[in-house]
């Protein structure tokens, strides 16, 4: 008995047919849908959650927000949506960007397509009837010859390794998966756990409540002042007639966004000229200093000065010298850890209420029943939250059992690194596809770009099979390893690997560490996806469709 005939029997289900299945709700599988059905292909997505919006969906945490431009951290593909929509400020909170999200799958008729609170247990690939079959947590089964991952680089939550974490007798939160009632601070005492761009976002909110806020420390982050403003109707208007050209902007960048970046060494200029254009992009906020000089991620010298500049803010800002001291980040290079962006995040340490507890010097021991004890002694606490980021980049796809060809899983495929083609196709995996994967830009460039170029790319593949009557398509082992040398020739350079991220698979335990991901840049990556499928994919092997395939389409 054949792998998937052993899953349809043991979950007692008859397998329901369609052409393209999806797992994820977020940004990428909401375009899928909608791609694949203008295409006249039928489909079934399935996602986690009560409902669309991926990481949206789950992080409703005190002062949720984006740290990318409104305007670049939005959908491109339809005019009409562009038009109706308006932003209400340049960085959006998260009530807005579900309510942008729910206008979306309104507009375009999506929420039909989906099967929400379904959890996808395992895929497995039929190399003789060439369809993946997927079976649900509740155990319905379902195939199709095309299965597309849309499960995003940030989707399983990150236990903290803290022993004793079951026994605090308080209330704890994961910032990942926030409750969707208010939770009241009120004389509370708040401990904070995670210091990344998520925890910054919490410890900047929450430290305004009436409340007594204690933030564990454990690495301090980069993080520059946001700046956020209202977006006026006059801006949006101006917007809304030049949106073709800023999205052509966005798709030849770096980044995927209309972000300015300087081709400008930091070198070039001299000492007085580089302190006057770092002033000058503190003041513009968001992250227009890491687009000042060309180099700060290859030049280690270059980036010292750079991040000097913002330790020398962080003593401007914060009144205590020793405090001020604990939150200059030492040790590794400002923009190696993913930048942060902030709302008076250091003025908060002013703040009486606020407590910094520096876990460098004074490490976590253990929760207790109270609170957190430390080597210095235990701090009582009411409410825990548990900022401590994901399993990124490959958490999701190993979270259940994939099975391609001959049997071979994701996990053993990926136990020394994550490993495809264009971070979109996996060796040995036919017609299984990603979209923001492992070894694309993934957490480098804009996800929303990304996303659009991944579904576009995966339909004209999709397409392509369909034109020629072929039954499956994966890149060769030769394509694979290329695409691979790639990915490490240019990440070797970069100063990303100095730090230890979850960009490089550090923050979790024994995970394999590298940097995985595609750093040329996303107009670079746009331009090898484009050759990938230039010459009828020549570097895939392709099979033809056979007979069990077209009897079950017919």
């Amino acid at each position: 008995m054949t792998a998937v005939a052993n899953a349809s029997s043991s979950s007692g289900a008859s397998p329901r047919r369609v052409d393209v299945l999806i797992v994820g709700g977020g940004f990428g599988g909401m375009y899928a849908v909608y791609k694949f059905r203008e295409m006249g292909l039928s489909l079934q997505a399935f996602e986690a959650g009560g409902d669309l919006g991926g990481v949206w969906y789950w992080n409703r945490y005190p002062g949720a927000r984006v740290d990318l431009p409104s305007i670049d951290y939005s959908y491109s593909f339809s005019r009409e949506i562009e038009q109706e929509w308006t932003w209400s400020e340049q960085y959006a909170a998260q009530p807005e960007l579900l309510r942008y999200i729910d206008f979306v799958a309104t507009r375009l008729d999506l929420r039909p397509h989906f099967q929400f609170n379904t959890r996808v247990e395992n895929a497995v690939w039929s190399e003789d009837r060439q369809v993946w079959t997927l079976t649900t947590k509740a155990g319905e089964v379902w195939e199709a010859p095309y299965c597309i991952m849309a499960t995003g680089p940030l989707s399983v939550p990150k236990k903290p390794e803290i022993d004793g974490l079951d026994r605090f007798h308080g209330q704890t939160y994961y910032a990942a998966r926030w409750p969707h009632t208010p939770v009241d601070f009120t004389g509370k005492r708040v401990g904070v756990i995670g210091t990344g761009s998520t925890g910054i976002q919490i410890i900047q909110t929450v430290g305004r409540e009436d409340c007594e806020l204690f933030v564990f420390q454990r690495t301090p982050s980069f993080t520059m002042p946001m700046r956020n403003v209202p977006l006026e109707p006059e801006y949006m208007a101006e917007v809304k007639r030049h949106y073709a050209g800023i999205r052509e902007v966005a798709r030849n960048s770096p980044i995927g966004g209309a972000r300015p970046q300087s081709t400008r060494a930091f070198f070039t200029v001299t000492p007085a000229q580089r302190l006057s254009l770092l002033e000058d992009s503190w003041k513009q906020g968001g992250l227009a200093m890491l687009g000042t000089f060309g180099d700060l991620m290859i030049n280690e010298e270059a980036n010292e000065h750079v991040a000097n500049f913002v330790r020398g803010k962080i003593a401007e800002v914060v009144n205590d010298p020793d405090t001020a001291e604990r939150l200059k980040p030492k040790g590794y290079p400002i923009f190696a850890r993913r930048p942060c962006l902030d709302t008076e995040y250091y003025e908060t340490f002013n703040r009486p209420n606020v407590h910094l507890m520096d876990c460098l010097t004074d490490p976590i021991i253990e929760a207790t029943e109270k609170g957190i004890r430390t080597a210095a002694g235990e701090t009582e606490l009411d409410i825990l939250i548990l900022a401590t980021g994901y399993d990124g980049l490959t958490g999701a796809l190993m979270a259940f059992d994939v099975q391609g060809r001959d049997g071979r899983t994701v996990q053993e495929k990926w136990k020394d690194g994550p490993r495809s083609h264009l971070g979109i196709m996996l060796e040995g995996f036919p017609n299984l596809f990603m979209t923001t994967g492992p070894n694309g830009p993934a957490a480098l460039a804009n996800i929303i770009r990304m996303s659009e170029n991944d579904v576009d790319w995966i339909a004209a593949a999709i397409l392509h099979l369909r034109e020629h009557g072929l039954g499956s398509i994966e890149p060769t082992r030769e394509t694979e390893d290329k695409w691979m040398e790639l990915v490490h020739t240019l990440a070797r350079p970069s100063l990303i690997n100095k730090a230890k991220t979850w960009w490089v698979g550090a923050n979790v335990e024994g995970k394999p560490q590298g940097l995985t991901q595609f750093v040329g840049g996303f107009m670079k990556y746009r331009e090898h996806c484009a050759a990938a499928a230039a010459g009828g994919y020549a570097g895939h092997r392709k099979e033809p469709l056979r007979r069990a395939s077209q009897d079950l389409a017919a």
